[in-house]
């Protein structure tokens, strides 16, 4: 798993087989999510519409758009409603607006109730019309007001008045008349020019007089994120938590299960694979504790990245595999053949592989078997045995535990002459006629003691 690509067979293994504890974490994150919403308690969001009559280009919508989130409109905004517990600071954070397609702004307002969302966004829009009538000319100030207006009306008394000289001047009759009459004509086109500049000039001429379309709708339902949304996100979030931490864990384990891999590390030959009925949930942990049945509760005392056993044949087949298994070690082995079986402690599969070998050795050759501790291998001294033999299930330790477990035998003086690993599979249903042959009677097998554990 650690050098294998992540596939939807992975995460469908990982949801088929703690599916248990993938459940309980999403109660779990759906209860944080839960906390979370009473924490923060549910607020409304009410919006209000304003029209900016007149040709508007993007950059002058998105000015005016800060303009009504801006401090001025916000403050003005908060001193209208005199609100106790909120002040324009915290306005602030609670208004929102964006510009909308023809040419219209809608200003948002988020509040602890309907009622109050509805008042903040119509009052807000309020306070930004007035503000940007204010700073085009449209407002109320009477110099701002009247003053272009004024201008207005002297430049068209002018133009009476140059048009009444041209009349009373003489109409050509000398070369001074003549030359008045060009003079006011002049003055004439030149007034126009100015009259038609300060049109243009003035951008409360054609973009004056923003209109608020209606008071905001009251809202009807919570703006998100509602409580609903908080539990399930909180939900999605531990089981997504925990899909990726089965991962993670995977591509850390450097357990050893390919065979080559295995020899390498024990730097010995395989002499063969033999087939262990699985028997998981009779071997599981005897603890009756509250923590041991938790465990078995949530699936955690099996390891869920171990690919499914295959079926196997019935009892005679695999016990074929054992005998050639015996075969094979003694063809390989001087006489007396004696060897020494090292079974990794805690690895069950291995040491019901190691007993069955024996029994199917029948005294030939002579197997000791020992358990021997990863975390300190401690293997006996060599007596009268040939040599070492591994019996190891793939996916159960590390290149490393499998060289500490090699230097021991090493330094009890015991070559290690072969390995062998075990495989769980599937049994078939027995049926009734199947028995045991007669003569397959256990053949005695030496046991011994290892610094590791009993046997």
């Amino acid at each position: 798993m650690s050098d294998d690509t992540i596939r939807l067979a992975t995460i469908g293994r990982i949801l088929r087989r703690r599916w248990r504890l993938l459940a309980v974490l999403a109660v779990l994150g759906a209860l944080v999510g839960y906390g979370t919403s009473v924490l923060f308690p549910p607020r409304y969001t009410a919006s209000a519409s304003v029209l900016l009559p007149g040709q508007w280009e993007e950059r002058e919508l998105l000015t005016q758009v800060d303009i009504a989130t801006s401090s001025a409109v916000v403050d003005r905004a908060a001193a209208a409603l005199d609100w106790r517990d909120t002040g324009g600071d915290e306005l602030l954070d609670r208004v929102s607006a964006k510009a909308a397609d023809g040419n219209i702004i809608k200003i948002s307002g988020t509040a602890e109730t309907p009622e109050r969302a509805q008042r903040l966004s119509d009052r807000v829009a309020k306070e930004f019309v007035t503000f940007a009538a204010r700073i085009t000319g449209g407002g109320t100030d009477p110099e701002a007001a009247t003053g272009p207006e004024e201008l207005r009306k002297k430049m068209r008394e002018t133009d009476r008045r140059i048009t009444e000289l041209a009349k009373a001047a003489d109409p050509g009759r000398t070369v001074e008349s003549v030359q008045a009459r060009t003079s006011l004509e002049k003055l004439r086109t030149q007034l126009e020019e100015a009259m038609k500049k300060l049109d243009e000039a003035n951008p409360a001429s054609d973009k004056a007089g923003m209109v608020v379309m209606g008071p905001a709708a009251r809202p009807t339902g919570e703006a998100p994120p509602t409580r609903t949304q908080l539990v399930a996100a909180g939900a999605l979030l531990f089981l997504l938590l925990a899909v990726i931490g089965h991962l993670v864990a995977a591509r850390a384990n450097r357990r050893l299960r390919a065979e080559p891999e295995i020899a390498a590390a024990l730097g010995s030959a395989l002499i063969g694979t033999v087939d262990v009925p699985d028997e998981r949930r009779a071997h599981r942990p005897a603890g009756q504790g509250p923590r041991a049945r938790a465990r078995r509760f949530l699936g955690l005392d099996t390891p869920w990245d171990v690919p499914a056993p295959q079926r196997s044949g019935d009892e005679a087949g695999r016990r074929i595999r054992y005998r050639r298994v015996c075969a094979r070690l003694r063809t390989q082995l001087p006489a007396p053949r004696r060897l020494l079986v090292v079974v990794p402690d805690g690895d069950a599969l291995a040491r019901r592989a190691a007993g069955q070998l024996a029994t199917e050795a029948k005294s030939d050759p002579l197997l000791r078997v020992v358990d021997v501790s990863v975390d300190r291998p401690m293997v006996p001294d060599r007596d009268t045995e040939a040599g070492a033999l591994v019996v190891l299930s793939a996916g159960s330790r590390t290149a490393e535990e499998l060289a500490g477990i090699a230097q021991a035998c090493a330094d009890g003086r015991h070559e290690v002459v072969g390995i062998v690993v075990a495989e769980p599979v599937r049994t078939r249903p027995a049926r009734s006629a199947d028995h045991p042959p007669e003569n397959a009677t256990p053949a005695l097998a030496a046991r011994g003691h290892a610094t590791g554990g009993s046997v």
